[in-house]
């Protein structure tokens, strides 16, 4: 934490920077859908799927409830 720097002004600089790269990784992981790749139905709901899970992971961590631990693998 910088020096004078409060703990929500420490929340909001990392959050700015980390839901920024969460952004532009997750749209990355859209451009999987493009004609440059092969992608069957059964991938695409895996994906969709753990990348939800993970958003309700986040949800649960701001509520303050106990998220379940989970691995993602094609």
């Amino acid at each position: 934490m910088a020096e004078g720097e409060s703990k929500q002004d420490k929340f909001k600089r990392l959050a700015s920077k980390r839901v920024t790269n969460a952004i532009q990784k997750i749209e990355l992981i859209g451009n999987l859908s493009g004609s440059s790749y092969e992608c069957n139905a059964e991938d695409a709901e895996k994906i969709t799927t753990a990348l939800q899970q993970a958003v309700d992971g986040v949800k649960e961590k701001f509520s303050k409830k106990a998220p379940e631990n989970k691995k993602f693998e094609l």
